[in-house]
């Protein structure tokens, strides 16, 4: 049976998340973002880049007055050359003012900066998770050696990558995280996602393709976390739908 959780750190949420790059700054979105929480999505993503900065701003906003607050993660370093660590440092610092925390729950290197070693970029993360000011550690768009050179340097907790049934260059790092009990997150879970197969199973379960792509994620991996991102709290609450689609092993294959 598919689990229907994954543990980040101490805390156990829901597979299904949130991503925010879309999500601007107006009172709809605040209501949105305090709606999700209240619907029991497990994560939120958002990061430094998206929107300009609208997108932490909103979520901060709405989930500020919120005492069950779902895990929030952010990234940070996505262009080359803000990998250095002065820039890092301002990209965090600006995260915790517009996230409106003391401790960011999970921070991603966005990106690994091809002008500065990752031990630099990283061991800046590292401060702030000393100081308390994070408390998990994340990598993005990487591969397994990067995956295992990042974890020599802090533990990492979570690695988002882009991987759905239709983008599947990352098999070997979801079979990695897996083994080494790393959540993956892939983004763009439902981006081109689509074919008879699909459509076919989604009308035999009475379930929606979006949903039969999310449980084919889910039942690939126990570690996976997919966040399809949404401006629309019906979407959402299909999206977690999916929670309780259980595919079999012969549908697992047809589409895989």
């Amino acid at each position: 049976m598919t689990e229907r959780a994954v543990r980040i750190g101490d805390r156990e949420v829901a597979r299904i998340g949130l991503g925010t790059n879309r999500l601007s700054r107006s009172s709809r979105n605040r209501t949105f973002i305090q709606d999700a929480a209240a619907a029991g999505i497990g994560l939120i993503d958002t990061a430094h880049l998206y929107t300009s900065g609208d997108s932490e701003t909103t979520i901060g906003q709405a989930l500020e007055s919120l005492p069950d607050r779902p895990i929030v993660a952010t990234k940070g370093g996505f262009s080359p050359g803000q990998g250095r660590p002065e820039v890092l440092r301002a990209q965090i610092e600006e995260s915790l003012r517009l996230l409106r925390v003391e401790t960011i729950d999970l921070y991603y290197l966005h990106r690994v900066d091809p002008e500065t070693p990752m031990e630099d970029s990283l061991g800046t993360i590292a401060e702030y998770v000393e100081r308390g000011a994070i408390r998990h550690v994340g990598i993005s768009e990487v591969d397994v050696d990067q995956v295992e050179q990042a974890r020599r340097l802090v533990e990492i907790t979570a690695v988002q990558n882009r991987y759905s049934l239709v983008e599947r260059t990352h098999e070997d790092v979801v079979d990695h995280c897996t083994a080494e009990g790393i959540v993956f997150v892939p983004f763009f879970p439902l981006r081109g996602v689509g074919s008879r197969e699909l459509d076919r199973i989604a009308a035999d379960r009475g379930a929606s393709p979006q949903q039969v792509a999310l449980a084919w994620l889910l039942k690939r991996s126990p570690v996976m976390l997919p966040i399809p991102g949404t401006l629309s709290i019906e979407h959402l609450q299909e999206n977690l739908g999916a929670l309780d689609v259980e595919l079999s092993d012969e549908e697992f294959e047809t589409l895989g």
